[in-house]
């Protein structure tokens, strides 16, 4: 028999979340992010469950972008990150895809190419994530060389939030200013919006909306946002019980002895761990839930076996299902007890975990 773990994809869940994202900024365009294969749902089988609806999808470099163009996704596809060389500039042009321009040296590279078609890119601002993009200063020359290049066709301005996630902090307002302000006397589409900005900052959606981590039903918030309870998880990721002992109080659980019973025990063992990409770090009271009923992991994670606490569950027995997370566990509760995100937990779902795919 297979070992019995799998993540369960629900590419109808895809589909909601996507209209959600849309539904929540009237008049926008989405591009469905869909890199680093899709938070690890699987970029072809997402970017088809989507091809009939989305206005676009987004990965982060030229190698992902080809992939949807080879699976026979033919929207548009925007490159995050941009070009990596002046060799890219030929296969991008082929591919028909779409370049963010984020530095002087790639819009040297793009100024000297010779495409056979138009191209259409995005421009990118630095506004205060300080990571990539035209400084405020240095933009509206930049778009003027873009513009007048007579081998681009079309240009969308951009710009990321570092905070849109913190819906109480002004950053994210002081970013739009900056914006605002840098690009007041250029007439061009304008994209801002992470999830995060979808839900928490209206006035940021503009003309594209950048929809991510709210695709795979996973709030962008810390703690509960009720605007989120709308999303439906896209991945189950479940197991099954292997083992099922009676332990006595005093005795110690996994390495270490992390977790120590307080009173007899029953504790069961499910086929995951961070091999698996389970998040190594869980700590003892992580939720999970064992055939139905809500529990919680006790013991370090091992790097093939989780150990749970059956103490409530009397009749749970060797082969009963276990949801990692899902529908009924929360991936935001389990990354906020591992000190993580919910983007790491499912972009860390390694090889050994076969992805199953549902629709409808």
């Amino acid at each position: 028999m297979p070992r019995p773990i799998r993540a369960r994809i629900h590419l109808d869940a895809v589909r909601h979340n996507y209209r959600r994202a849309k539904a929540m900024a009237p008049g926008a365009r989405a591009l469905a992010v869909v890199k680093a294969n899709a938070y690890g749902h699987g970029a072809v089988a997402v970017s088809r469950a989507l091809a009939e609806e989305a206005d676009g999808f987004a990965v982060a470099y030229l190698e992902e972008g080809l992939e949807l163009r080879e699976s026979g996704i033919r929207a548009p596809i925007l490159l995050l990150d941009g070009i990596f060389s002046p060799d890219e500039m030929t296969i991008l042009d082929r591919a028909r895809l779409t370049p963010v321009i984020h530095s002087r040296l790639q819009l040297e590279w793009l100024l000297a190419a010779r495409p056979e078609h138009p191209l259409d890119c995005w421009i990118k601002m630095d506004s205060g994530m300080h990571r990539m993009g035209f400084a405020p200063e240095d933009f509206a020359a930049a778009y003027a060389e873009l513009a007048d290049c007579r081998h681009v066709r079309s240009l969308v301005l951009m710009s990321h939030f570092a905070r849109a996630d913190e819906p109480n902090h002004d950053y994210t307002a002081q970013q739009m200013r900056v914006f605002e302000e840098a690009t007041a006397a250029i007439c061009a589409p304008r994209s801002l919006s992470n999830s995060a900005a979808v839900f928490a900052w209206p006035r940021a959606h503009g003309d594209w909306i950048r929809p991510g981590i709210m695709l795979y039903g996973a709030s962008p918030f810390e703690g509960a946002r009720g605007s989120t309870a709308s999303l439906r998880p896209a991945m189950t990721l479940e197991s099954a019980l292997i083992s099922v002992r009676e332990l006595s109080p005093g005795e110690p659980v996994g390495y270490g002895g992390r977790f120590v019973c307080e009173r007899a025990t029953r504790v069961g063992v499910a086929a995951i761990g961070y091999a698996d990409g389970y998040p190594r770090h869980a700590p003892d009271g992580t939720p999970v839930a064992v055939k139905g009923r809500m529990t919680r992991i006790v013991g370090r994670v091992s790097m093939d076996l989780v150990t749970l606490d059956l103490t409530g569950i009397a009749d749970a027995a060797i082969g009963d299902p276990v949801e990692l997370w899902g529908g009924q566990v929360s991936a935001n509760a389990v990354a906020e007890a591992s000190g993580t995100i919910a983007y790491q937990l499912f972009t860390n779902i390694s090889r050994r975990v076969p992805l199953i795919y549902e629709d409808g």
